[in-house]
């Protein structure tokens, strides 16, 4: 019996060091708007979910996301951009925490410590644009260490 324990172990083991990414998760599916992630980071993955599909075309919604911090965070730096048919469209940057200037609750958190957020973000768009693509953000610390990395894939079919 311990033998079979052994081996299922292992399998396990070298099952999971062969896998070469995350795998996709689903935020939202609803009528005509699917919102997907997979962490871009090698060796984190984390959780993100939202209430409703329908609360992304609000301009407010509410997320709740956490993570198991590999880097500690006194400067937090957010990269967004948006990607149609391969191309970067848009990009977006913005600093989240520096000292004495924090936006977010987290900020200041220290290499294992448990990463929560729970509550309101807003996009500053006033609807989220059709079609199919991609949103990759990336969150870097202020020794440029990627804290967090996510690719977004959105379809969305609504019409406004």
């Amino acid at each position: 019996m311990k033998t079979s324990n052994v081996l299922v172990l292992i399998l396990v083991l070298l099952y999971m060091d062969a896998s070469t990414e995350w795998p996709t998760h689903t935020v939202c599916k609803e009528d005509n708007l699917e919102i997907h992630y997979k962490s871009c980071d090698p060796q984190q993955d984390f959780a993100f979910s939202i209430d409703r599909c329908s609360d992304v075309t609000t301009h407010t919604f509410n997320i709740r996301a956490a993570m198991v911090l590999r880097h500690s965070i006194k400067e937090l730096y957010l990269k967004v951009d948006l990607i149609i048919n391969g191309k970067t469209v848009l990009t977006y940057s913005e600093t989240i925490c520096e000292p004495g200037h924090s936006k977010l609750v987290f900020c200041g958190k220290k290499k294992g410590e448990h990463l929560y957020y729970e509550g309101p973000v807003t996009l500053g768009i006033k609807e989220i644009p059709q079609g199919d693509y991609t949103i990759a953000a990336r969150l870097t610390n202020e020794d440029h260490v990627t804290v967090a990395c996510a690719d977004f894939t959105v379809k969305n079919y609504l019409e406004y």
